[in-house]
């Protein structure tokens, strides 16, 4: 028995000249058995066999490999073959370059994007008037999403088609593609089983901004560089497009790892060293130290075995240049400081807040009215609100909309005269604010023959209109920044749906353009076909209540670039308002909590059930 046997095949039906026939082989490992399904392995002595179809959502750990051509093997055989080796874990994509002339094998590049499709493939033969039959052949399917050469998701918008041609031709009597597709094409369930969604980090100003991409589980085809590595590459090659004009890499330009890495690995402190190349052997301790804070973040929520420290090594692979541990890169990244209360506004319209003990299940829940002139103040109706991340501050809307106040949380006094926002004294109905990390307030009017966007500068400024590129008649009905302050989630109404946009947050020293504007509205939530509340939640996420088309209402975790994360919350189906607390302090974890149309104000703690605090309260917020 040779001790790498050829595997067989296993194939599953199609209609002919139509689908595409699976042909896989997984290799399954429990505990120190391996059973292989290949060529000489040992055969089971009962049950029946069926034919297994990678893209019916198998497990993650399920490795699959393709099987190389048949001799003298059809066109349809060669095209169906070639597909599926595409959803491949060989090294290079070996077996899928065995579909390919020479030439051809020789030239693709595949790993440079990926083409995700809300289904499988169907392939059909185009006949030539002077080609021979099955001698090319087309490819289609309905385009989800792609992911470009730095490893970023974007999702496809008004439902695009996925087109490309294989040219066959004879080699040696055996057919063989010419001109396969430039890009990896998976279907959505061989993607979620081939790739896995982590977050790199890049600096804005002072605060660490988490930038989502995809790696593969394993080893990648290409480099053989293990999820951690890829993850690492990912980061040194610098941001995604869409999120590069807004942020900056410590790393100097041309920095890389160093040579022959293909592996990162922990020692027994719970130590990530990382070797660099000679690029980055002269930086200065602080910027290195802003480098090491970028690698901690990136890589410690890839494995169980998280970080505890990052040491960055000189080209030499030897000599270390700086570390951080957790303690020292949280000072360094400037996260979103652990809030100490929640806030919502009570049945009486009174703004006022509680402090949720999610590890005391008997609790009585208690709010008290904040404190400053809107406690003072007994006749005036909030009707929703926003507070700064160091909860000194309030920004309030009056219960008819039709007024913004920026109060102190501290002291007492007068209320303060309201916000200037809009075209007239005023506004016809502004939505709920938001607080960005650098302490500016921002509002939106839905005043319908006026509406926009506006920013109060630290909130004590000149009220601003922000333009917002990509609108497109729709009206903005809710938004939220987020805490690093380079985006806003905007929910925008139009032809009677709501749906969720994110947008870049650009800020300009040039006195000819804005100061600040939005731009490269992309949606966050496109599987949904009408969203009716969300909230930013840690590590650069969205927590999304809304109903997928012939659905029911759900609150589902989601990246903000659009493609969904797998957590969902239980009960979600009367929410119209969430809050997440955006700080990521595992030692103080804090409630979701939602606004809940039978309960009114109900909280989430780690594991359990709703659990109702303040019946008839309505606009749950966390600082931000």
């Amino acid at each position: 028995m040779d001790p790498e046997p050829e595997p067989t095949s296993t194939r599953a039906g199609s209609t002919p000249g139509r689908g595409r026939r699976r042909r896989t082989v997984r290799a399954y490992a429990l505990g120190t058995a391996v059973l292989l399904l290949a060529g000489c392995a040992s055969m089971p002595d009962r049950g029946e066999i069926r034919p297994v179809r990678a893209s019916q959502g198998v497990d993650s750990q399920v490795r699959v490999f393709g099987v190389p051509p048949a001799v003298r093997a059809s066109p349809a055989d060669i095209v169906d073959g070639f597909l599926e080796a595409l959803t491949g874990d060989d090294p290079q994509l070996e077996t899928a370059r065995k579909y390919l002339t020479k030439d051809a094998a020789e030239s693709w590049k595949p790993g440079a994007a990926v083409t995700v499709l809300s289904s499988g493939l169907d392939r059909f033969a185009v006949k030539g008037e002077k080609e021979p039959d099955g001698a090319r052949w087309k490819v289609t399917g309905k385009k989800l999403a792609t992911v470009d050469e730095r490893s970023a998701y974007q999702p496809e918008t008004g439902g695009g088609s996925y087109e490309e041609f294989l040219q066959l031709v004879q080699v040696d009597k055996q057919w063989r593609i010419a001109t396969p597709p430039s890009s990896l094409v998976l279907s959505e369930s061989d993607f979620q089983r081939i790739y896995m969604p982590v977050n790199k980090y890049y600096f804005a100003g002072g605060t660490l901004v988490a930038d989502p991409v995809y790696v593969r589980q394993r080893s990648d085809p290409d480099s053989r560089m293990d999820p951690t590595t890829q993850t690492v590459q990912s980061l040194l090659a610098g941001p995604s497009k869409w999120l590069g004009p807004v942020v900056e890499s410590s790393f100097p330009s041309g920095t890389e790892l160093r040579e022959g890495t293909k592996s990162l690995s922990y020692d027994g402190q719970n130590t990530l060293r990382v070797p660099l190349n000679g690029k980055a052997d002269n930086v200065t301790q602080p910027q290195c130290q802003k480098m090491a804070t970028q690698l901690l973040y990136t890589v410690k929520d890839l494995t169980a075995s998280r970080p505890e420290r990052v040491e960055v090594l000189r080209s030499d692979g030897k000599t270390p240049q700086c570390a951080v541990t957790e303690v020292a890169a949280a000072a360094i990244a400037n996260r979103p400081r652990t809030p100490v209360y929640q806030y919502y506004v009570d049945a009486d319209s009174h703004f006022v807040r509680m402090n949720l003990d999610v590890t005391n299940e008997d609790q009585q829940y208690r709010p008290e009215q904040v404190p400053g002139p809107l406690a003072g103040t007994p006749a005036f109706k909030v009707g929703s609100a926003a507070v700064t991340y160091d909860e000194r501050r309030a920004a309030v809307v009056s219960e008819d909309g039709h007024g913004l106040y920026v109060v102190p949380l501290v002291g007492s006094g007068a209320m303060p005269q309201p916000l200037p926002i809009g075209r007239g004294a005023k506004p016809n109905l502004l939505t709920a604010p938001s607080w960005d990390a650098a302490g500016d307030l921002w509002v939106a009017d839905q005043e319908p023959q006026n509406p926009g966007l506006w920013r109060v500068p630290g909130g004590v400024g000149v009220p601003q209109k922000v333009e917002v590129s990509g609108l497109d008649g729709g009206l903005i009905t809710s938004l939220k920044t987020s805490p690093d302050g380079v985006r806003i989630a905007l929910l925008v109404q139009k032809n009677g749906r709501k749906n969720l946009w994110v947008g870049r947050v650009e800020r300009s020293d040039a006195s000819a353009a804005p100061a600040v504007s939005v731009r490269e509205l992309r949606p966050a939530a496109p599987q949904m076909a009408d969203v009716t509340a969300m909230s930013w939640a840690p590590r650069g996420r969205l927590l999304v209540v809304g109903r997928e088309s012939g659905g029911v209402d759900q609150a589902r975790y989601m990246l903000a670039d659009g493609s969904m994360v797998a957590a969902s919350l239980p009960g979600a189906t009367e929410l119209v308002a969430v809050a997440v607390a955006v700080s990521e302090d595992e030692a103080k974890p804090k409630p979701v909590l939602a606004d809940s149309q039978e309960d009114g104000i109900v909280w989430l703690p780690p594991g359990a059930q709703w659990r109702t605090a303040a019946a008839g309260g309505r606009s749950p917020v966390y600082p931000g």
